[in-house]
């Protein structure tokens, strides 16, 4: 059986997507996954082994029929639709076709499934999972934690690389701050407090703090560059997403607002302080990220958020790296 799952959007939402389809590939007996997506998570999909075959998005109706038709689905499950993406469903002929009953285009769609997802009664992953449990009623939801998980070989590699790419010889213990401000991210800390909190845990014995950096994020590098007084690395990374997964897993903490790379960071498992609005829809209730519970440390940060908030924060992250 050919089974699409289509998720053609952000880093973040693809990642909150695996969940279903590792388990799609473990449950079903004999199926064939195949994943519709976005050019920015293509090759990340191409690099899993839970995924059998990739379509890449395209915004011609025409030209993303021919492509679903070429790989024979028999059914598709569409965790996120839009009108071209729904019509060219329909124009391939697949048979089975199940979206979330939200737009105008679940009227292409012969299984339209009912979620009312704004009522955040549960995880984005989780409404996901329920798309598949709608196809397959005897779905279990469980799946393992690291959802990404990586040989000691394949971590090591990325590490050398990045400790001989800043003269690193010691071993330590890396704490990754990402500050950016784009995407979805609704609730944040300003960039002051970011270098606060680096600079907090700057001096203690074998840490080194990390500040990571998306393309979009060049303003905030070099903020961040003329505004810090203590030893700290600031990271362009160049790495494909699978590769910066390696090497995040090797690294003790995450620290983001909620976009992509906490996601990422969530995938292979390690602990994470994350920060969502204070609106339910924009809430950890329902984006948070896939790691195990007892790594998460979510928290909404309202606009103009007081200092008692963020001296939590810092305290939650002096805590950790006392461990």
């Amino acid at each position: 059986m050919n089974i699409l799952i289509t998720r053609h959007d952000k880093i973040g939402d693809f990642i909150l997507t695996l969940p279903m389809i590792k388990i799609a590939k473990e449950q079903i007996k004999g199926s064939r996954i195949i994943v519709l997506v976005s050019k920015i998570n293509y090759d990340l999909a191409k690099s899993l082994n839970f995924i059998d075959d990739v379509i890449l998005y395209d915004n011609s109706i025409l030209t993303l029929t021919t492509k679903i038709k070429e790989k024979n689905i028999d059914v598709s499950i569409s965790a996120f639709t839009d009108t071209t993406l729904a019509i060219a469903l329909f124009l391939a002929a697949v048979k089975k076709r199940y979206a979330p009953a939200t737009k105008i285009a679940q009227l292409f769609s012969n299984h339209r499934v009912v979620q009312r997802r704004s009522k955040v009664e549960m995880r984005e992953f989780e409404y996901n999972i329920a798309l598949l449990q709608n196809f397959k009623s005897n779905i279990k939801a469980d799946f393992n934690k690291p959802l990404l998980s990586f040989n000691q070989n394949e971590k090591d590699s990325e590490l050398v690389q990045f400790k001989e790419q800043f003269n690193i010889t010691e071993d330590f213990e890396y704490i990754a701050l990402h500050p950016g401000f784009g995407g979805s991210s609704d609730g944040n800390l300003t960039i002051d407090d970011y270098i606060k909190l680096a600079k907090s845990i700057s001096l203690k014995k074998n840490i080194k703090v990390v500040f990571t950096f998306g393309p979009d994020d060049h303003e905030s590098k070099e903020y961040i560059k003329e505004n810090i007084d203590f030893d700290a690395i600031l990271y362009d990374s160049h790495l494909s997403l699978i590769n910066f997964c390696k090497l995040i897993s090797n690294f003790k903490i995450f620290i983001s607002t909620s976009t992509g790379p906490m996601h990422l960071a969530g995938a292979v498992n390690i602990q994470t302080i994350s920060f969502f609005g204070i609106s339910l829809f924009a809430s950890a209730k329902r984006w948070g990220s896939i790691n195990e519970i007892k790594f998460q440390n979510n928290y909404s940060i309202p606009l103009g958020y007081d200092r008692d908030l963020y001296n939590t924060i810092e305290n939650k992250l002096d805590e950790l790296t006392n461990d």
